[in-house]
């Protein structure tokens, strides 16, 4: 395929000087196409025929490889080796080889995983292993460097959002915090970053969660759920939330030193069923040796039916090198093409946190939607409760902990505004540039579909809406073509803000909730405030 990252070589055996130039702008090419990581196969024929090399051949073909990575500034690392059958006396073998761009400029791959499952399943555990490089003790020693607040130390329960960050450098090795001390040795150090967002996993603080997996735009979300007591609590509704949000799913089986074989086995045959239901048509994939992470890797990123499963413990360390493996290769979604249009556009920087910090003013935590953004560039937030928009200087930009120059789209960073004054920010706002003109809507239609409803849904009811970073509570102003939805039923439906206009995209994916009722959807159509002045009046 001309497209994508992965590259079939049958031997690169004495190129003459002429092929080896165009084999490197080839392997260019590739790298960014995987925006910094490219996979060769080598010893396998352009139509996928795997004819295999001789010994000689083939430690001549890596040498050529090295040569052609060191000419555009990248490492090789062998993934995996095997021998083929083909018609020949002496053994054949193919290798795969991840090349990988040494970074410049503080350009490393980063790829956003949330972390989902059900209280107690282990997740702020397992992260806490994976970023501090050691093993829990079994009663939670590992999780302590991730809370946020005294509650949740006493209680073990993770109840606001955590990032928590896993580096890898350009030959595949683990960076974490048990060599570096900072974020911004690891940082440096490392060309390709995991940032996971941890999730608080309790039914109490699901809207938090479904904030997280709106706002920040994962690419991957992984449920963690727990062996000894299987499919529980919130387990679905997670599984369902990413479903509806279309974040492509893996899963990982914790807690596996805790019981027997087959209780393992039970849970993961309890999953594999779920997965395999009508509702999700997801094909379960188990990875129990280095050869299925790879594998796993590649086709997880190439169709979203596919779901890897692991099953590893954090006490013992059991298959967590497998997890490893699997978010080294793990490719980002997006090719460098859709990158580069994104970058094209205006800026657009979605508001998701928002602090005091001492010396430094009010700082915004948030992603970079669209655009690119520097430092003193000069920008508008809003929308304010009357509708209007501020200008604002953009002081300093820092991303996971070190201060950065340039934020390009897709992009998570916190900004510094100076003195700006903090009581006119809320989560949910935008900064764009002046000259977008942003368009802002106190109503707007959406196509839903009602997931589940106690009575009938109509006309007058109040739901808590979430689109991406906007989380705002908002009337059912009219259903189109009927007067009331069941549990299941499609429509489009006119929804009102009670509090204050926001800016919404048509297209962007919409959850609501109000006790136990939950809908998804899209925005259709925005209905544009005509004048911007006119205060509405105040809902009593």
């Amino acid at each position: 395929a001309e497209e994508g990252n992965i590259e079939y070589k049958l031997k690169l055996v004495n190129p003459t000087q002429y092929r080896f130039e165009h084999l490197a702008t080839q392997m260019k090419w590739r790298l960014q196409e995987g925006r910094g990581e490219a996979v060769y196969q080598i010893g396998v024929e352009d139509n996928g025929l795997l004819v295999g090399l001789s010994e000689e051949d083939m430690r001549t073909s890596l040498r050529t490889l090295h040569r052609m990575a060191e000419k555009v500034g990248a490492d090789i690392t062998v993934l995996r080796e095997r021998e083929v059958d083909y018609d020949s006396d002496v053994p054949r073998k193919i290798a795969e080889v991840l090349v990988r761009k040494v970074p410049d400029d503080q350009q490393f791959l980063d790829l956003r995983v949330a972390v989902l499952g059900n209280v107690d399943s282990g997740k702020s555990t397992l992260l806490g292993v994976l970023t501090q490089g050691e093993l829990d003790n079994g009663r939670g020693r590992a999780r302590l460097n991730l809370f946020r607040h005294l509650h949740e130390i006493q209680s073990g329960r993770t109840s606001s959002i955590s990032f928590e960050i896993l580096g890898y450098d350009s030959k595949g090795e683990v960076v974490n915090y048990s060599e570096s001390r900072t974020a911004e040795e690891i940082c440096e150090s490392a060309s390709k970053m995991i940032t996971f967002i941890d999730l608080a996993g309790h039914h109490k603080y699901l809207k938090t969660t479904i904030f997280g997996l709106t706002s920040y735009c994962p690419d991957f979300a992984m449920l963690v759920v727990s062996a000894n007591t299987g499919i529980a609590g919130t387990t679905r509704e997670h599984l369902g939330l990413s479903m509806a949000l279309k974040v492509p799913i893996f899963i990982v089986v914790s807690k596996v030193d805790l019981c027997t074989k087959n209780t393992v086995e039970r849970t993961v045959r309890q999953l594999e069923r779920v997965l395999k239901q009508p509702g999700c048509n997801k094909v379960p994939m188990l990875v129990v040796s280095e050869d299925d992470a790879v594998m796993a890797a590649q086709q997880f990123a190439q169709s979203p039916s596919i779901t890897p499963i692991f099953t590893l413990s954090s006490v013992t360390g059991e298959s967590l090198d497998l997890l490893k493996v699997f978010f080294n290769i793990l490719p980002p979604l997006s090719n460098s093409k859709e990158q580069e249009e994104l970058m094209q556009q205006l800026t657009e920087f979605q508001v998701d946190e928002i602090y005091t910090v001492p010396d430094v003013g009010t700082v915004v935590g948030g992603t970079l939607y669209s655009g690119i953004c520097r430092e003193g560039e000069q920008l508008v937030v809003g929308p304010m409760d009357d509708g209007q928009f501020q200008e604002l200087t953009v002081c300093s930009i820092q991303r996971n902990r070190s201060a950065c120059r340039v934020l390009r789209a897709g992009q998570a960073a916190t900004l510094a505004l100076g003195d700006f004054d903090r009581s006119l920010l809320r989560k949910g706002m935008v900064m764009v540039s002046p000259e977008m003109n942003p368009t802002i809507c106190w109503q707007f239609d959406a196509e839903i579909v009602l997931l589940f409803h106690a009575k009938t849904f109509h006309k007058g009811f109040q739901v808590t809406v979430h689109v991406g970073n906007v989380r705002q509570t908002a009337t059912v102003e009219a259903l189109q073509g009927t007067d009331e939805l069941r549990t299941g039923e499609k429509a489009v439906v006119c929804f009102k803000f009670i509090k204050h206009p926001e800016y919404l995209k048509v297209g962007a994916k919409l959850l609501f909730r109000e006790g136990v009722t939950k809908g998804i959807g899209h925005v259709t159509k925005l209905q544009p405030v005509v004048s911007v002045n006119i205060q509405p009046p105040q809902n009593d």
